[in-house]
């Protein structure tokens, strides 16, 4: 197509672009307040659906844990004793059994697809799964965390009645299915490639869900287009009696009713988000970090210490009470919280020039994302602030942390991506000793390098938050400084941190043993820009089969026990809690796996020559035992410092309402720029 005509058509486009029909698929509505609503509580403890969930989650996670172990750990009579004495110990008296827990880190579509992979190795309903991989763990573990692109690949599993990664993959395969999950051949610009008359179709729906939560009263900012264009593609099929797209009508705390959910036959999804109020320039790991989970949102941290019931998020509260007899509800649309822990129009605008873009496409952009980020349109708008004049917060803490102090005095709260403080992989939820997690599968797919690989980065920000401001009664093992994990090659292959609970006596409790995970080259360089806005078929496929790869250590080739190895450590903190010993052959895999507490701070080559791995692929794999097809955009939410900076500036000219009526135009404009790249 020739690029005038097509940017005359954009402009024909844009005329005609007030002619909406009304939706209400979107927009919070107004309800009566429950007599008994409890909106706000104050974060001491697990909320009591929480703990009621957790009973039966352990029932069903405890046997298939043991099974587990006793078909990958117990090879002799002794292993089988200590299995029996730690899941005996946990029947018998008030000694609990090993929890896990899985932190998917942040980087976009690469985090989304690699993480996919690498939560595929822990799933039984992997094809080879369990014969190649470390299949069941996934059916063992307990929580399940994600933020920016991991958050989108737990949300896609969680709220698609908690599918396969396995079953989303041969769904697009599937020749005859006109509606895959994930299919993202093209971009979230144009999601349907040249067809701009079902390009303007989509985006004209997207544009009416927006419209429509405006007219209901409600602020509306970027991230309330950037989740509903980014989630089209993680639930298709949703669409109204019309025919149009209707994932927008989805509300978060719907979860707590799908049946996966109510029979505790997944694990509890946590998803993360930084705050991050107009006018701050500096977001680290003394910022408030919120989660939101099926019953609730809110902080540990003391700048909030409250959490807020997520169903009734939207009404006007004020104390935790709310201010009249009219609560709101689907105010926590699932577009809206997976685009909130993603916001990363800031990012775009500090790395635009780095971007293939011709350089008037550059300037046009940069001049239009600065616009925005004056305007704070890339920050998550949540009206009625659930915390507003909440007394739960830490007086002393608030204070000092000034940035913060804005949390529980404004009428609305200001969320922006959840990797902005520099902490890549959601751990810190899972870290809550309320919890009882003991140990975490941490995926690190960020892109800490200029080539875009990890560097442990994520895990040194989580360990300094504990002696910040924030959190003195947060613990996390110790971890080495980014050389040392490069140096060391422990960016490259599975690591244990926090092996020895006897060597951490001096953090505030002992926290759960890490299993690092790091994105690494085995079949794939899996290290694709943040920004990459499409992938084919092909390349998903080897971005999730390299995933694979790299939590199963190369389809279990890398280590001759390595499955063994996981077991020791899972069993560890059950273990040291009851004084049992340890077997011979666990000793000498924390040898193997466990950093060793040396540093090698020397000064580090180029990142391009250090990150290649010899990949010996084990057979099953061949032939797409793995059938895993790939089209994917990169949208890393990860920051390469634990204090990386963000510009944010406060517009002093516009309001915030005033973004809905760009909105549309952004639109347009937006498709016109990245076709036009196409074009050129």
């Amino acid at each position: 197509m020739n690029l005038q005509l097509f940017l005359s058509l954009v402009i024909l486009c844009s005329t005609s672009s007030n002619a909406w029909s009304p939706t209400d698929s979107y927009a919070p509505g107004n309800v009566v307040c429950p007599s008994d609503l409890k909106m706000l509580r104050e974060a001491v403890g697990l909320s009591d659906q929480e703990a009621d969930w957790l009973k039966k989650r352990d029932a069903i996670t405890q046997p298939i844990l043991k099974q587990w172990l006793e078909t990958r750990f117990a090879k002799t009579e002794a292993e089988q004793t200590l299995i029996n004495e730690i899941f005996n110990a946990g029947s018998t008296s008030n000694e609990r059994l090993p929890r896990i827990g899985i932190a998917a880190s942040g980087g976009g579509y690469r985090a989304m697809l690699c993480g996919a992979g690498q939560i595929a190795g822990l799933d039984n309903r992997t094809r080879n799964g369990t014969e190649a991989g470390l299949g069941g763990l996934l059916d063992s573990s307990t929580y399940l965390a994600g933020l920016s692109g991991g958050n989108w690949l737990v949300g896609s599993l969680a709220f698609n009645n908690w599918t396969s990664v396995q079953d989303i993959i041969d769904s697009t395969a599937d020749s005859s299915n006109d509606d895959p999950i994930w299919d993202i051949t093209h971009s979230i610009i144009d999601p349907e490639g040249i067809n701009l008359i079902h390009d303007y179709d989509i985006w004209e729906n997207i544009s009416n869900d927006v419209h429509q939560k405006k007219l209901a009263g409600f602020d509306v900012s970027l991230t309330d287009i950037w989740g509903l264009a980014l989630t089209r593609d993680f639930f298709p099929t949703l669409t109204d009696d019309k025919g149009h797209g209707n994932w927008g009508a989805m509300s978060f705390s719907d979860l707590a009713k799908y049946e996966a959910f109510v029979n505790a036959e997944m694990p509890f999804t946590i998803h993360v988000a930084d705050s991050r109020y107009p006018g701050i320039k500096v977001v680290n790991t003394n910022n408030t970090l919120f989660e939101f989970n099926a019953y609730e949102m809110g902080s540990w941290d003391g700048t909030v210490n409250a959490f807020a019931n997520i169903t009734y998020v939207g009404t006007d509260i004020t104390d935790g009470k709310p201010t009249t007899d009219t609560c709101i509800r689907g105010f926590d649309s699932v577009p809206f919280v997976l685009g909130t822990s993603s916001s990363l129009f800031n990012e775009f605008l500090l790395d635009i020039n780095s971007t293939d873009l011709p350089s008037f496409l550059k300037e046009i952009l940069s001049d239009f994302l600065t616009d925005l980020s004056n305007d704070y349109y890339d920050i998550s708008v949540w009206d009625n602030n659930p915390f507003y004049e909440s007394n739960y917060a830490f007086e002393n803490v608030t204070s000092q942390i000034n940035y913060n102090s804005e949390i529980t005095s404004s009428k609305t709260l200001y969320l922006g991506d959840g990797g902005e403080d520099g902490e890549n992989v959601p751990l810190v939820p899972l870290l809550q000793q309320e919890r009882e997690v003991d140990v975490i599968f941490a995926l690190d797919n960020s892109c800490d390098t200029d080539a875009c690989w990890p560097a442990g980065l994520s895990l040194v920000s989580t360990y300094e938050r504990q002696f910040g401001l924030q959190r003195s009664d947060l613990a996390f093992p110790y971890v080495p400084d980014a050389e040392t994990f490069v140096n060391n090659g422990l960016n490259k292959r599975p690591t244990f941190f926090g092996c020895d609970a006897k060597n951490m006596s001096d953090l505030a409790y002992i926290p759960p043993l890490i299993i690092y995970i790091p994105n690494s080259e085995y079949s794939f360089k899996s290290n694709t820009s943040t920004f990459k806005m499409s992938y084919t078929d092909k390349e998903r496929l080897e971005m999730i089969q390299n995933g694979f790869e790299v939590i199963t250590y190369n389809n279990l080739t890398g280590s001759s026990n390595y499955d063994y190895c996981i077991s020791c450590a899972i069993l560890r903190r059950s273990q040291e809690r009851l004084g049992l010993e340890t077997t011979d052959e666990c000793n000498q895999c924390f040898s193997d796996f466990c950093w060793d507490g040396t540093y090698n701070q020397t000064k580090l080559p180029s990142w391009d020559d250090i990150h290649s791995y010899s990949s010996t692929k084990n057979k099953r794999f061949e032939d797409s035992s793995l059938p895993y097809n790939s089209s994917v955009s990169s949208s890393n939410s990860s920051v390469t410092s634990s204090n990386s900076s963000s510009s944010v500036a406060q517009s002093t000219t516009q309001s915030k309402n005033d973004a809905f009526a760009m909105s549309s135009n952004w639109l347009i404009t937006s498709i016109a720029v990245f076709v036009a790249a196409v074009f050129n």
